[in-house]
């Protein structure tokens, strides 16, 4: 039994019963109809031959061939019916139909030989027994005649039908491929979609952090330096001016990284297609070539030590040579001063008037920093400096972005230590 419209799936199915469409419901009801037309004028030979009412062999001609409209639901049965009618030398349409029928079925192909077979012998077997007393001293005639007969009604329509349905099925597994290949399509764009969507959020954390560094430690500076300013104006004027020169100095600064980072943004918002602009702006944002190195910590404390910070700086080993080049990675090197950076800057914040240690250790493999202040002198001036509480997480998304290892926290006695450890990643 093949399946049904049902079994295979109602896709577009709008026919009754077991068709899947009405046009395959009217074909087989058009089909049905001329078999039992056919049927029904042999069933009158039939009926003269073995002596019963004409009317009777009508009926049971034209029930016979009307069972051709179950041809898709049952087709092993209609095969059957075929064959057992043989003898009575009716249902041809029936026959060579309901053969097509079984072999493009899913039937077994087992199945479909041996009723093919057995058609096949049964229609030599009536055409030889028909024939034989009508052309009588011409055996060789009669059999090649009944070979004939019994091929062309059986071969045909079994060979066509395992055409069709070989046709068939690859046309579904083809539609099944098709399937497939639209669903993958579909996911990896949803995948696409979401690896976009992380990009984006990676590449606002990236902007908001280094805009964090920049702004933050820069304008701390200034606002200590403008207190103190604003402290010595009509006491000291040429440490004012000192400090007035200072002031602008970090202003300066911070606009041109500033200016840097929104070129950056201006670039990569420009390109033609949203991906590589994501792409160049998470790698250009995160690990530029010509940002801040550990060269420049010097520099860094020293700007810390003109605000006023008792800040002592120490450096431990001697940072790697490789091919020429003496440091480390570009990206390594400047997550290690964005951490002394934001450690200095909370120093301004919180500890105004402690004194602070850095220290740089150049491993093998790795380099570690760490910046330690004191407890914060009481005597000194609270700068009122705003914070958002973003400094401690950017600092350990950096470091650990890299594999690297990040601790913070009080110590002993008053204070706070912030260290980390970055593995050299060239």
């Amino acid at each position: 039994m093949t399946l049904t419209g049902e079994e295979r799936g109602g896709a577009g199915r709008d026919g009754p019963w077991w068709w899947e469409r009405r046009r395959e419901a009217a074909l087989d009801v058009g089909l049905g109809a001329v078999s039992a037309v056919e049927c029904g004028f042999e069933g009158v030979v039939f009926a003269r031959d073995v002596g019963m009412p004409s009317v009777l062999g009508v009926l049971f001609g034209v029930f016979v061939g009307g069972a051709l409209v179950a041809r898709r639901r049952w087709p092993v049965a209609v095969v059957l019916l075929g064959i057992a009618i043989t003898p009575a030398a009716m249902g041809f349409v029936l026959g060579v139909v309901g053969l097509y029928t079984l072999a493009a079925s899913e039937a077994p192909k087992r199945v479909t030989a041996v009723l093919g077979s057995m058609s096949l012998v049964g229609t030599f077997v009536v055409t030889y027994l028909r024939t034989r007393g009508d052309i009588e001293g011409e055996r060789f005639l009669v059999i090649v005649l009944s070979v004939f007969m019994a091929v062309a009604l059986t071969v045909p329509p079994v060979l066509f039908g395992l055409y069709i349905g070989a046709r068939r099925r690859l046309m579904e597994s083809l539609q099944e491929r098709a399937d497939s290949l639209e669903r993958e399509l579909s996911l990896l764009a949803d995948r696409a979609e979401e690896r976009a969507e992380w990009a984006r959020t990676e590449e606002r954390t990236r902007i908001a952090r280094e805009m964090h560094d920049v702004v933050a430690h820069r304008v701390s500076l200034m606002v200590v330096h403008a207190a103190a300013l604003e402290a010595v104006a009509v006491k000291d004027p040429a440490k004012a001016v000192r400090n007035a020169a200072l002031v602008g100095d970090m202003g300066r600064q911070a606009l041109t990284e500033l200016r840097e980072m929104l070129g950056v943004l201006r670039a990569s918002s420009s390109a033609p297609a949203p991906a590589p602009a994501v792409v160049a702006l998470v790698g250009t944002v995160g690990t530029v070539e010509d940002g801040p190195s550990l060269a420049e910590l010097e520099a860094l404390v020293g700007q810390s030590r003109a605000a006023g910070m008792a800040v002592e700086f120490e450096v431990h080993g001697e940072p790697p040579r490789e091919g020429g080049a003496v440091g480390y990675a570009a990206e390594v090197e400047q997550t290690a001063y964005r951490v002394v950076q934001e450690a200095l800057t909370n120093c301004h914040k919180h500890a105004p008037g402690a004194r602070v240690v850095v220290r740089l250790a150049h491993r093998a493999g790795e380099v570690a920093m760490q910046v330690e202040n004191g407890p914060c002198d009481g005597e000194a001036a609270e700068p009122g400096l705003p914070s958002g509480g973003n400094g401690l997480v950017g600092m350990r998304e950096r470091v650990l972005g890299l594999g690297g290892v990040f601790v913070s926290g009080p110590v002993d006695g008053g204070g706070f230590r912030v260290s980390a450890v970055l593995p050299d990643t060239r």
